[in-house]
């Protein structure tokens, strides 16, 4: 059994001996981008279990191990791996847990807190806790990035959200059920085999979306529905109930905004730090390098997107950014800030009105900059059909879909009323014709 060694401020670290013998527990968010994630640790040399048990048992475990005020994502994340720690599948004397950590203002920076809180409740502080991040926060001997680490989680990060983009936008018209998910699974399976370099990138994006176009699809009007919200519960399968599912289930074309937004929208804030705070120049700085070359990345998905015309591709994240002019500051940062209303109005200027804006419990910023712009934004735009789901422990999955189902209602209606328009404006201009 490996030794037990702590720091000087008593927290219990992750030791190179632990690396070679511990299974590494992480909670899944983005089911395409985590996918990615894992192999790649699991290539450094980590033995990484991906979870992505949704057991109702779950929420449970979460209201016994948190405070019941705190964010609903940290009761699902901290209860998925208690839920997972008391399965039974794992030598917990081998076993170690790994969260993300942003160092923000946001709550979310404490989940790690509350998680080492949890374990020591349950007399098992034993396991070690690592803190993922990029920002040099909470150390451990026995995980570190490496330059080839960081280039990999850049490309899934990039890979993922060309993937979602497509799968999202080929699935609700395939003619043969089943060709979407079999080509999305190829590439989850091949893509990390193939050399990451940003040359290789530009041909593999290229490679990737000449082959989902492929894809035969016929196309009819369906209900385009935006999801939006706190990150977690926006893209979390668990913290969403299945959100994306149960709109495939009512013939909904699903468009989820990417990754890639939310990490540029990090680098770029510091730097608004920089500007308006007065921070250090060099973290600004630091930041700067970092959002261009994210950017240069997302530019390169984008262009590759545009090359079909059958194909939605995002906005760059500096028009988003735009967009949000008039409506908020910049300077509001906590948690998703400016960019879940920027995701809202980019929705709606590329023609998809219809947007769930996902509440979880407990996260004031999200209530804020989401629920709490949704009449000024439609004061601006009156087409704009926007619903606010809370998820909570004491939220219904039937409650919150027959919300959403309302929702759908309108948009059909609309699409109804738009149908019966162009019908009569065709008859008129025959009438014309034949006179």
């Amino acid at each position: 059994m490996a030794e037990l060694i702590y720091d000087q401020n008593g927290r219990l670290l992750f030791t190179e001996e632990m690396r070679r013998e511990y299974t590494i527990l992480i909670p899944q968010m983005l089911p395409i981008h985590f996918k990615f994630i894992e192999q790649i640790m699991q290539e450094a040399g980590y033995n990484i279990v991906l979870m992505t048990s949704t057991d109702p048992e779950i929420v449970n475990q979460g209201l016994q191990s948190v405070h019941n005020d705190t964010c609903y994502p940290a009761l699902l994340v901290i209860g998925q791996m208690m839920n997972e720690l008391n399965s039974g599948k794992y030598d917990l004397h081998k076993t170690a847990l790994m969260i993300t950590q942003t160092g923000g203002g946001c709550r979310a920076s404490n989940y790690i807190h509350l998680l080492r809180k949890a374990l020591k409740k349950r007399g098992l502080d034993y396991i070690p806790v690592i803190s993922f991040n990029l920002a040099g926060m909470e150390k451990n001997p026995g995980f570190k990035f490496t330059p080839k680490m960081i280039f990999k989680l850049l490309g899934a990060v990039v890979y993922g959200d060309l993937l979602m983009l497509l799968s999202n936008q080929i699935r609700p018209y395939e003619v043969h059920p089943g060709d979407t998910d079999a080509l999305l699974e190829h590439w989850i399976s091949t893509l990390l085999d193939r050399k990451m370099s940003i040359r290789h990138m530009r041909r593999t994006l290229d490679e990737i979306t000449e082959s989902f176009v492929q894809i035969p699809v016929h196309r009819t009007e369906k209900v385009k529905v935006g999801v939006v919200g706190e990150i977690y519960i926006k893209f979390a399968p668990l913290g969403n109930n299945n959100l994306e599912k149960f709109l495939a289930q009512q013939d909904c074309e699903v468009c989820v905004p990417g990754l890639l937004d939310f990490i540029i929208f990090m680098g770029d804030h510091h730097m608004v730090d920089v500007k308006k705070f007065h921070i250090k120049f060099m973290k600004g700085f630091v930041s700067l390098l970092m959002k261009k070359l994210f950017v240069n990345f997302q530019n390169k998905l984008i262009d590759t997107v545009k090359k079909y015309p059958q194909l939605r591709a995002p906005s760059d994240f500096e028009t988003i950014k735009s967009l949000t002019n008039g409506y908020l500051s910049d300077g509001n940062m906590m948690g998703e800030g400016w960019l879940l209303t920027g995701e809202m109005l980019e929705l709606i200027h590329s023609g998809i009105d219809n947007i769930i804006c996902t509440q979880p419990f407990g996260c004031l910023p999200n209530h804020i900059v989401g629920k709490g712009m949704i009449r000024v934004i439609r004061k601006q735009h009156p087409t704009a059909n926007i619903v606010a789901i809370d998820y909570d422990p004491g939220a219904t999955k039937t409650n919150q879909e027959n919300r959403i189902k309302l929702m759908l209602s309108v948009a059909r209606e609309k699409i109804e009323q738009q149908e019966t328009a162009q019908a009569t404006a065709q008859k008129q201009q025959q009438m014309v014709n034949v006179k």
